[in-house]
């Protein structure tokens, strides 16, 4: 008998002092209904313990929700932190990005970003580039004004 599939783990956090938690919310129960086992580990997390918490949990990909304009410097402390720990588990970005932002976020390892205004598809079909490791930069951003 063949042991059952696991389906992926997407770990979901806010960084910082973004106390914005509504979009976070969503996108997770989007995910959740796309088949991906989620973990929110809640709002105001540091990068340490969004890292710590994705190794722990074992997860597959990490999803940042980021609306303080702190993206360009939290998000690839998250990355940093992650790889620090052994382990190179992609992380994408959304939120409000500045499109100036988006090469430098992608410079410092974020796997894709995802604007206001992507769509529920656009959401999971990034999230299955990525967990597929077909993400690039040329397709790292869904914004339905695009």
């Amino acid at each position: 008998m063949a042991e059952p599939v696991r389906p992926e783990r997407i770990l979901v956090a806010k960084v910082g002092l973004d106390g914005h938690d509504r979009g976070v919310k969503v996108v997770a129960r989007i995910l959740r209904d796309a088949g991906y086992e989620v973990v929110y580990t809640g709002l105001f997390q540091t990068p340490d313990t969004v890292a710590a918490a994705a190794v722990d949990e074992d997860v597959d990909a990490i999803g940042l929700s980021m609306l303080s304009g702190a993206h360009l410097t939290l998000a690839p402390l998250v990355v940093e932190r992650v790889r620090a720990r052994g382990v190179d588990i992609p992380v994408v970005v959304g939120g409000i990005v500045p499109d100036p932002d988006i090469a430098a976020l992608l410079a410092a390892g974020v796997a894709a970003v995802l604007t206001p205004g992507a769509t529920a598809d656009e959401v999971v079909a990034t999230m299955r580039r990525v967990l597929a490791g077909t993400e690039s930069s040329e397709a790292a951003v869904q914004d339905s004004d695009a």
